[in-house]
């Protein structure tokens, strides 16, 4: 029993397990899950959770030498990073060659399917012949009625497709879609090599699992009359269709590579939020009046499929920054802390945890990804061996900085408790004292001490540091002075 139905009582059980709504994502691990790939997932997983009803996954690796445990592992791993969660087990679709099989020689043996002895030449002039004539190129039925095997070759198999008549339904997206059945062939449901295909294999899973909206990118507009015929010849219920539209890069095409990052793990290590992730693709196509954010409840409250546009969405990674640096922003420092650490071992720089718990809310406002404030605190925990060569002829001045450099050592040396509100009287004494403006003693020291990165208030940024290290890195500073002045 469904988990969403545990306790409830048996004639409820009955009424809600026929009209149960359930969905799926089905990837295929033949590469990187991409990021058009997430926005179905995020699509079927609010429809199913608005509804009370049942996320499965499904593993489409029937191409067994493209497929790849790397590839199924980078879904797994990008779906629960998400927390994209799916119910029961993962269906994957090699290891039921033995259930397909069977169902495809029991349509042979009803007449919904048949042998094809044609070789692939044979079927490449048959194509070539078609295209001489100006007809669509498509298999021209010669064993659909029966015929003699072909010594030599392994047949195919292929489903007998009506001649006549139409098929048509209601997308959620795209709204009514018709396609004669003059216009389809007899496609292949099981390969030469043994293997089914994907209009075959999804539309038998699909039907087990009792999917009743099929969510899916509108590359698959073109399959969708081919599996309806196959449901209705194999006696399956039909479920809804939604074809989502494509993403596009900014220059029009197809979000590719080429655009950036596509993986959704590439996202990870760029240092974003599964939040603004998720914020992000929901609004790739739909709309709720003017309103830009969306927490996960919003999203259940508001998203509606039927919404959802059938124009084609354009990426935009500054937009994804923008609502990225809005979650760091209003995220705590202790949720940020475990998901930043990673950044840091990334940059081989080993941080302590404490240190970067009291340097993020000095950071939230000013990083646009994880990555970002990582490389931006690394100064805390790698002291400077050098400096920018432009920053320091315009801080380190001579004899006269190092002096001031010399004289904030000393008076912070002789602090009996270091911290920001002493560190403060430290540097102003030091300013008084010297008759100097605050930038005299302040640039200098802040390039002192993080070698130029960004940094907070000059106070904050030296409480960053304990106080050997303060003084060390002031000393070191002097000294690169003394070395480099003439």
């Amino acid at each position: 029993m469904s988990p969403y139905l545990a306790g409830r009582p048996l004639f409820l059980f009955v009424i809600v397990e026929v009209f149960m709504v359930v969905t799926r994502f089905a990837p295929s691990p033949t590469g990187d899950l991409h990021i058009g790939g997430v926005r179905t997932a995020l699509y079927c997983w609010l429809h199913a959770r608005q509804h009370q009803g049942v996320f499965r996954l499904r593993i489409e690796d029937t191409d067994l030498e493209r497929s790849t445990e790397a590839s199924t592992q980078v879904i797994l791993d990008g779906l629960n990073w998400l927390g994209l969660h799916h119910d029961g087990e993962i269906v994957y679709q090699s290891k039921r060659f033995a259930d397909y099989d069977a169902i495809i020689e029991q349509m042979i043996a009803r007449g919904q399917a048949y042998y094809c002895w044609c070789t692939p030449e044979e079927l490449e002039a048959m194509r070539e012949e078609q295209k001489r004539l100006g007809l669509p190129q498509r298999y021209n039925g010669k064993y659909r009625d029966g015929g003699e095997p072909v010594p030599g070759v392994t047949p195919a198999v292929r489903f007998k497709n009506p001649l006549e008549g139409s098929v048509s339904w209601h997308d959620k997206v795209r709204g009514v879609v018709t396609v004669n059945n003059s216009e389809l062939d007899d496609w292949v449901i099981r390969r030469s090599d043994g293997a089914p295909t994907y209009n075959f294999c999804v539309v038998v899973d699909d039907a087990e699992a009792k999917v009743s909206l099929v969510i899916r990118g509108e590359d698959h507009v073109s399959n969708t009359p081919k599996q309806i015929n196959l449901y209705r010849a194999l006696g399956y219920d039909v479920p809804e269709f939604a074809h989502v539209p494509m993403i596009l890069g900014d220059d029009g095409k197809r979000l590719s590579k080429r655009h950036g990052a596509t993986n959704v793990l590439d996202y990870r290590r760029e240092g974003y939020l599964p939040p603004a992730i998720l914020n992000y693709l929901v609004r790739l196509g739909w709309a709720h009046g003017d309103q830009e954010i969306f927490s996960i409840d919003e999203m259940l409250q508001y998203f509606r499929i039927d919404d959802v546009h059938s124009a084609a969405s354009t990426f935009n990674t500054e937009k994804l920054r923008w609502l990225n640096q809005h979650y760091i922003k209003e995220s705590t420092p202790q949720a940020l802390l475990p998901q930043l650490l990673p950044h840091f071992a990334a940059l081989g720089v080993t941080a302590d945890e404490t240190t970067v718990l009291r340097a993020i809310p000095h950071y939230q406002e000013r990083a646009k990804t994880l990555k970002e404030m990582a490389e931006h605190m690394s100064w805390i925990f790698v002291a400077p061996t050098d400096f920018p060569a432009d920053a320091a002829k315009k801080a380190f001045k001579g004899g006269e900085t190092a002096h001031l450099l010399q004289d904030l050592q000393t008076r912070i040396a002789a602090l009996a408790d270091v911290n920001v509100e002493t560190l403060h009287d430290a540097i102003a004494a030091c300013v008084e004292a010297n008759g100097v403006g605050f930038g005299k003693v302040g640039q200098p020291a802040r390039l002192a001490v993080t070698g130029g990165a960004p940094s907070p208030d000059l106070a904050v940024t030296l409480s960053l540091l304990n106080t050997t290290e303060i003084l060390r890195r002031l000393q070191f500073a002097a000294e690169y002075i003394a070395q480099n002045q003439g």
